[in-house]
Order: structure tokens, then C-alpha cells, then sequence
């Protein structure tokens, strides 16, 4: 093993690259779970005939779930082990899975939303266990380091999610077949045609759903035979209120988890919209989505780059300078209606990159051992924002247009603030910095 990874993976004599290993595929897990759902917006607005905020629901069910999960999650955690969190997040993602096979029988919208909502329950058990184990596997100087490089896997997974959206699911859907101006035929047809389309469609996406459930459910088995060490962030026991007042007595980390709101909720406005976005310029689902796939792309290149510029910058500037290309990307996709306008739309995924590993890095840098899981479930509950957002830039993209531009355009105002937020917490971390070492 050479220098680098014995500082990211090594602390004390002890090796943690295979639990480092095993723990790392979650992210990729989660990140495909993430990413097939995002495009399946679009395509449930269309075949269920639902307005672009009811479609958003979809996300409000997804990322709702890590609200709900969050802090149950850390306080099993507390109570018993990191590898118990995981394994009951793995199971309760199998099955949310699963419950996709009676929802697409029923083809009932509401049930495929509560279906991701139970899935989300096992996601939020996975990254409020595997944020913290990651940064506990070896020196705390590097925690944040070795918890963007773990995160740089997360992509992977996001990309096969995207791939197997954009290959398998999307190109199958009758109901996105257009006319020759590019119109969508579906709304033109008899309720019988509807019928037989809506049938297959939403079997061709219920598949990769039971597909990934049954391969959560194998590494659960590999995890289950493997001893996972107990490292000293996990050890200590104390009052939740203890916890919970020094946690919010602590603005760096309290200002952290409104930084994280805020981000994730821009990330699932940029990926869950850019079908919309191409759809206004005539693009169907399918290639669309192909630009989803470029942009992930971008971000997981960005993240490798990040990762390794964290050697020599400090990762509060980085976040600050990165926050603001997101926004002057954001800026180019609100003002410039046409194909650039597209292009600056996926740039934005090259400065999103760093911002939630690093944000809950830097939350968490100062919170004492015995706080970090309850810290790191208020970080993960943080996603909620992934949840609140979405249908409010649905609702905007139901105006069509506003003020003479397009309103998908005009709705990516929401996930610019958002931007403002994440580029001044970069800032306000420089700030405490700052006058910490004056003092």
C-alpha cells in the first residue's frame, strides 16, 4: 500500500481497507437507487397523465423517507452497532423494492410513492451508518478526505442507475412515442389504448426495482458473515439531550445541516428536471436523459479532482469557489433558452461535486465523538430538502412561461438560492477558521 492510502486507511497500525471496501459499495447502491428514480418523474407524469408537481411527489416520497428514518436510524445505531444499522438498512431497501411488483399489479400511483418511501427508510438507515464509519476508519485529519473519496464511488453507482434508465427503462415506454413534430401521442389515444400502454410501462419500471432489490439482498449476506470493527467514534455512551444541546449550541455544524438542506435539495431539482428541460426543446425522454448521464459523468470525474486538491486546499475554500460556479452555471440555464442553455444546466453537476461530503465533513469536524452519530442522522435528514423542493419547481414548470422566458428555465431561481446558501456557508467556514486561529 503506498503513502497516500496508508493516511486515508490506516491510523494507529491498523489496516481498514477491507471494511473501507465493503462499506464504500453502499454508496454506490444508494447512488443508483438516487439516480434511476430522478428520470422516473418524467415518465410517470406522462403515462400516469399527472402535472409536473403531482409527478414531483415521486421525490417528495423518496427523500421524505430520509426525514422519517433519520433519526430513528441513529438511535438504533447508538443502542446497538454500525453493521446492525446496515444490515436493517439493507433489508428495508430490498423490500421497498420489492413492493414495487403490487404497485405496478395495481398500477397505482400512490402505492409506487409509498414503495420509495419504504425503500428510503433503508437508505437513510445506509448513509446515516456508513457517512460517520467511513470518516471513524483512521486518522481524524483526513476524515474529510477519505470521506469525499468514498463519496467519488456514490457516481458509480448514480451512473449505472442513470445507464439502465436511459438504455433499458426509458427507450421501452410506448407512452413517450412522438409524432413527426415531436409531440407526445400518448394524451391523443382512446382510454383502451391507454390501457394496454400504461400495463407495460409501468412493468418495464417496476423490473430494474426488483432487479437491485435482489442484489441488496445478497451483499446483506455478505455483510452479515463479515466482522466489522468497532471504532472509537461508536464507543461512547451519553444522553441524547446531552447530544442534542451541544449539537445545536455548535453553529459551524448547525449552520452545516441548513447548508445541506439546501444543497441536496438543489441536486434533485438539477437531475430531476433536465428531462423537462430538454422536453421544451423538443428532446425526447430518452436522449434526454443521455445529458443526465453526461453530467454524472462530470461529477464523478469532479470528485476524483476534489478529492485529490483537498491535499493542498483547504475544503472550505473549495466548497465557497465551487459554490460559485454552480451559481454562475445556474445563471446560464435560467437566461440562456436554447441548447447552451442546456449545457451550462449539466456544468452544474461538475461544482455540485464536492459540496455534500464536504459540507457534512466540515459539520462534523468539531462535534465530539460521542455526538457523531446523532450529528450525522440530523446530516442525513438534511436530504429532506431533496424532498421539499422538487414539487415547488414543479409548480413553477406548470406555469409554461413567465415573464417571456420558459418556465422550466425560470424554476432553477430555486435550486440558485440554494447555490447562494451552500457559497456562503463556504464563507462563513473561512470566517470561524479565521478567527479561531487569531485566537
Amino acid at each position: 500500500m503506498n503513502n497516500k492510502k496508508e493516511s486515508l486507511l490506516k491510523h494507529n497500525g491498523v489496516s481498514y481497507v477491507w471494511p473501507f471496501i465493503l462499506i464504500t459499495s453502499l454508496f454506490m447502491l444508494w447512488g443508483f437507487a438516487n439516480d434511476i428514480t430522478n428520470p422516473m418523474v418524467a415518465a410517470f407524469q406522462t403515462v400516469m397523465e399527472l402535472s409536473a408537481a403531482k409527478a414531483s411527489l415521486v421525490q417528495f416520497a423518496f427523500y421524505g423517507g430520509y426525514a422519517t428514518m433519520a433519526v430513528p436510524a441513529a438511535f438504533f445505531i447508538r443502542k446497538y452497532s454500525y453493521k446492525s444499522g446496515v444490515l436493517l438498512g439493507l433489508a428495508l431497501y430490498a423490500f421497498g423494492a420489492f413492493m414495487f411488483i403490487p404497485a405496478a399489479s395495481y398500477e397505482n400511483f400512490t402505492f409506487f410513492c409509498v414503495s420509495l418511501y419504504v425503500l428510503t427508510f433503508g437508505l437513510a438507515f445506509l448513509e446515516t451508518t456508513a457517512n460517520p464509519f467511513i470518516m471513524s476508519l483512521g486518522s481524524k485529519s483526513t476524515a474529510t478526505r477519505r470521506l469525499n473519496f468514498a463519496q467519488a464511488f456514490n457516481p458509480v453507482g448514480s451512473l449505472s442507475g442513470m445507464a439502465v434508465a436511459s438504455l433499458i427503462v426509458l427507450p421501452q415506454l410506448w407512452s413517450d412515442k412522438r409524432n413527426a413534430l415531436g409531440e407526445i401521442i400518448f394524451p391523443t389515444l382512446d382510454v383502451a389504448e391507454k390501457a394496454v400502454i400504461r400495463e407495460h410501462d409501468l412493468a418495464v419500471i417496476r423490473n430494474p426495482y426488483v432487479a437491485i432489490g435482489l442484489l441488496v439482498l445478497l451483499v446483506f449476506v455478505v455483510i452479515a458473515l463479515t466482522k466489522m470493527p468497532r471504532t472509537t467514534h461508536q464507543g461512547k455512551e451519553t444522553k441524547a439531550s446531552e447530544s442534542l444541546l451541544r449539537l445545536w449550541k455548535n453553529k459551524l455544524y448547525r449552520n452545516g445541516v441548513v447548508a445541506q438542506i439546501f444543497y441536496v435539495g438543489a441536486q434533485i431539482m438539477v437531475w430531476t428536471f433536465i428531462i423537462q428541460y430538454a422536453d421544451n426543446l423538443g428532446i425526447n425522454k430518452a436522449t434526454a436523459q443521455n445529458y443526465n448521464i453526461f453530467a454524472m459523468v462530470m461529477f464523478l470525474t469532479s470528485r476524483f479532482i476534489t478529492t485529490y486538491l483537498m491535499k493542498y486546499v483547504k475544503s472550505y475554500i473549495l466548497l465557497a469557489v465551487f459554490g460559485l460556479g454552480a451559481c454562475c452555471s445556474t445563471l446560464g440555464a435560467i437566461f440562456i433558452v436554447g441548447q447552451v442553455g442546456l449545457y451550462c444546466l449539466v456544468a452544474i453537476s461538475f461544482f455540485m461535486s464536492l459540496m455534500f461530503p464536504t459540507i457534512y465533513g466540515i459539520a462534523l469536524e468539531n462535534v465530539q465523538e460521542e455526538d457523531t452519530t446523532l450529528g450525522a442522522a440530523f446530516l442525513v435528514m438534511a436530504i429532506v430538502g431533496g424532498a421539499l423542493m422538487p414539487p415547488l419547481q414543479g409548480i413553477v414548470i406548470d406555469m409554461k412561461t413567465i415573464v417571456g422566458l420558459p418556465a422550466v428555465n425560470v424554476s432553477y431561481a430555486i435550486p440558485l438560492v440554494c447555490f447562494v446558501a451552500v457559497t456562503l456557508y463556504g464563507f462563513y467556514t473561512k470566517y470561524v477558521k479565521e478567527r479561531i486561529k487569531e485566537c
